[in-house]
C-alpha cells in the first residue's frame, strides 16, 4: 500500500519549486549506509515503496531499513481532453519533495557488499541520479 499522510490541513497544495539543496536529513543519522539523491524531485509514493520492496527481497528481510522520506504533497492533474475552468483536479498521488543531497533510504545490520547491491536495486527503482554513503566516523 502507498504512503500518504492520515489528514492534511488542505487537500490541494500549489505546485511550487524552490531549486536548493538539502541543509537537513542529507546525512546517514539511522543506519550505517544510505541512498542519497543527486538531484531534485518529487519522489511518488509508488517508488518509494518499490524501493523498500526491493530492498527486503533482496537482503531476505535482514537487517533494518530507513525509509528517510515522506510523500506529504499532493499532486492533482486533469483528465485528458478536459476544457479550462472546471477548477483545480483531484489528487492524483502523493509524493515527496526531494532536494539534492537528501537521503533517501538508510540500511542497518548487513554487511557493506549486502548493502550495496541492496541500494543499487533500489536506485534502479529512483527517478532521479543516486550515490551510495556510508556513516562518517566520529574522531
Amino acid at each position: 500500500m502507498a504512503l500518504m499522510p492520515k489528514r492534511v490541513k488542505f487537500r490541494k497544495e500549489m505546485r511550487r519549486v524552490r531549486p536548493r539543496k538539502a541543509t537537513k536529513g542529507n546525512y546517514v543519522a539511522y543506519g550505517d549506509y544510505g541512498l542519497q539523491a543527486l538531484e531534485g524531485c518529487w519522489l511518488k509514493a509508488t517508488c518509494i515503496e518499490a524501493g523498500r520492496v526491493a530492498a527486503m527481497h533482496f537482503v531476505k528481510r535482514e537487517g533494518k531499513l530507513f525509509i528517510r522520506v515522506f510523500p506529504n504533497k499532493p499532486i492533482s492533474k486533469k483528465p485528458l481532453e478536459t476544457r479550462m475552468g472546471t477548477g483545480k483536479a483531484d489528487v492524483d498521488y502523493w509524493a515527496a519533495r526531494v532536494k539534492p543531497g537528501t537521503m533517501l533510504f538508510e540500511m542497518a545490520g548487513v554487511p557493506e557488499v549486502v548493502a550495496k547491491q541492496a541500494l543499487v536495486r533500489v536506485a534502479m527503482k529512483m527517478p532521479v541520479k543516486t550515490r551510495f554513503v556510508s556513516r562518517r566516523t566520529q574522531v
